[in-house]
């Protein structure tokens, strides 16, 4: 599904432990890192997408986490040049995302990245804040801080309900 402008509409999942650190994945035989994203169905809400992606790519089950919080509005991003398929119609120029922000309540060992038949991550680590936003492929940098930084706020609850 692409919109009218050329995006396709997506979510953005970043997961916060209890020490405030940040789920960062390893993408598939690549040397690229990232949240877990993907893309919104027909008839599905945000949050339903939210649901079914945590599931595909992390292995967690909605009760194994909290929402926390999520971005006001879309936050759009282009794709490069080289990475738009204008053989595909209609021709999708990048992509607009709802990012929510989860609080894993459940088990650590409950993330599984093996469980969808093809899988998005090979690898995982908690990292700080901040870390994804230097890290990520450039195209998705200035997204990441906007989605952080309208975010931050929404782990005080997370870390208040801890102590």
């Amino acid at each position: 599904m692409i919109d009218s402008d050329g995006y396709r509409p997506n979510v953005g999942i970043i997961i916060v432990n209890k020490e405030g650190k940040l789920f960062w994945g390893k993408r598939i035989q690549q040397d690229a890192w990232q949240f877990p994203q993907g893309g919104i169905r027909d008839n599905e809400t945000p949050q339903q997408a939210v649901f079914r992606e945590l599931k595909e790519e992390v292995g967690l089950e909605p009760s194994d986490v909290r929402v926390l919080g999520r971005t006001q509005d879309w936050i759009t991003y282009d794709l490069p040049k080289h990475l738009i398929r204008h053989y595909s119609q209609p021709i999708c120029i990048g992509q607009k995302q709802i990012w929510f922000m989860l609080g894993l309540e459940g088990d650590v060992s409950n993330i599984n990245l093996n469980l969808h038949d093809t899988p998005e991550f090979e690898d995982w680590d908690w990292v700080d804040y901040w870390r994804p936003v230097q890290e990520v492929v450039n195209f998705k940098q200035a997204v990441y801080h906007q989605a952080l930084t309208e975010l931050e706020d929404s782990i005080q609850t997370f870390w208040l309900a801890r102590n």
